[in-house]
């Protein structure tokens, strides 16, 4: 077994111990310490992230920036496929694993989405909903640095999504930062519009918004979810 398994075994092995003893607890105990790195998320994406975002959403053709968020969500076929199969989806794993050859060759590298003008979809899945079939329960809301908010199953989730990615198949750091940087900042550019639907505390906003989008998620559809998909 690679290290990367052996590790990934003892962390979902203390992960399920923690969730065993707050499942009883409310979604958001850890609220104080959540609003400061939520306030230092919101500074950095100020001064750093949402300036990019707006100079790279000028600076870009429609066309260009609609390609641009088509490879990346290609590439993300990947997790989806593998995360189906993980949930015994064989169906959606077919759908994700047809997206994905469709429009890497026909639609050129993912640019273009010929696969969904074919009627080809797919559910979005990740190792968090994978979690969530499997009866891992959400845990505490926690908010990470640069990351955001998301529940402690998901935080640790994260890690085998990201181990999926072809990014990380990138041998040069620098030209695997840069992508990534791209990726960021087109997720960015493409939430500007959106900003306007937030309300009141912004912090429970977004919170309310990303507990309710993934109980949607994790249901595939059965739960209703009032909020756009640029949520």
């Amino acid at each position: 077994m690679s290290l990367f398994l052996r590790s990934f075994s003892i962390v979902i092995g203390f992960h399920l111990l923690i969730l065993g003893n707050v499942q009883a607890a409310e979604s958001d105990p850890f609220e104080g310490v959540n609003r400061k790195v939520f306030a230092l998320n919101e500074y950095l994406d100020k001064w750093l992230v949402k300036p990019a975002a707006k100079v790279y959403r000028w600076s870009t053709p429609d066309f260009v920036d609609q390609g641009i968020t088509n490879v990346f969500y290609n590439l993300g076929e990947i997790r989806n496929g593998v995360n189906s199969l993980l949930q015994a989806d064989p169906s959606n794993a077919g759908k994700s694993t047809a997206r994905l050859l469709v429009n890497s060759t026909v639609g050129v590298l993912g640019f273009f989405d010929v696969a969904s003008r074919w009627n080809i979809q797919s559910e979005k899945e990740d190792f968090g909903q994978t979690l969530a079939v499997w009866g891992v329960a959400d845990g505490p809301y926690v908010v990470l640095p640069m990351l955001g908010g998301r529940s402690l199953r998901d935080a640790v989730a994260f890690a085998p999504d990201v181990y999926l990615s072809p990014l990380e198949k990138i041998d040069y750091v620098a030209t695997r930062n840069t992508v990534r940087a791209i990726d960021l900042i087109d997720i960015r550019a493409d939430l500007i519009d959106a900003e306007q639907m937030v309300s009141g505390d912004r912090y429970g906003f977004l919170r309310d918004i990303y507990q309710q989008r993934r109980a949607a998620a994790i249901a595939n559809g059965d739960i209703a979810d009032d909020f756009d998909d640029d949520f």
